[in-house]
């Protein structure tokens, strides 16, 4: 059985980084989710994001389609993110990697089933996330500052205790080191791999001895 494995963390805590650290040191495949806000500098389409047009999340919508929308009124309009089921997911037989938030974390729950999602979740102290936001936005060639601030403030509210706990999420990584958080995610999660099938080694070993015995 496959998994999903659920990166999450406020603004500017280092996800875009991370998310492609951990790509290439655990060689998962990935879910490209949905965005109509514009493309930054930096980006790549298809890579972070697909970015399409409000007509085609419409179309998506009419096919049925959207396993999870967010819509988020930014000081430029109505910004939607959205996950898709674009038949390119194969959680049977492979393990994937995406970014999201934990609204999105929770209704791929109920999509895919509780068993299919390993949440990941990296904290950064906030006055280095205002720092980090500050630059990025600086690099930019049209700073947008007023949808920065407001990003910031609601992520106070997205990624709460309360919803945190609701969500179901408990373990945190701190991201103040690249190659070190780095180093634990995976520590974790291929330990936890290794078990795994040592537990289903040892199952499949009794029900053999079992077997043996009946006859």
């Amino acid at each position: 059985m496959g998994r999903i494995f659920c990166l999450m963390g406020k603004s500017s805590s280092g996800k875009d980084t991370l998310y492609a650290r951990l790509s290439e040191k655990l060689h998962f495949s990935t879910i490209v989710p949905y965005t109509t806000r514009p493309i930054r500098e930096g980006e790549e389409e298809g890579r972070e994001y697909h970015f399409i047009t409000e007509k085609e999340v419409e179309e998506f919508e009419k096919q049925g389609r959207i396993i999870e929308l967010r819509a988020y009124n930014t000081v430029h309009g109505v910004w939607k993110y959205l996950t898709v089921d674009d038949k390119q997911t194969d959680v049977e037989h492979r393990d994937y990697l995406m970014i999201g938030t934990v609204e999105s974390y929770r209704k791929l729950k109920e999509y895919y089933g509780e068993a299919y999602l390993v949440p990941i979740y990296i904290e950064v102290d906030d006055g280095v996330r205002l720092q980090r936001a500050l630059e990025r936005e600086r690099s930019q060639a049209e700073p947008k500052y007023a949808e920065m601030c407001r990003r910031f403030l609601a992520d106070e509210e997205d990624f709460s205790e309360e919803n945190l706990e609701r969500a179901g999420i408990t373990k945190r990584f701190q991201n103040t080191d690249l190659d070190q958080v780095t180093q634990e995610i995976t520590k974790t999660f291929v330990n936890n791999d290794l078990e795994h099938t040592e537990q289903e080694i040892i199952s499949y070993v009794k029900s053999c001895m079992t077997e043996s015995t009946m006859r």
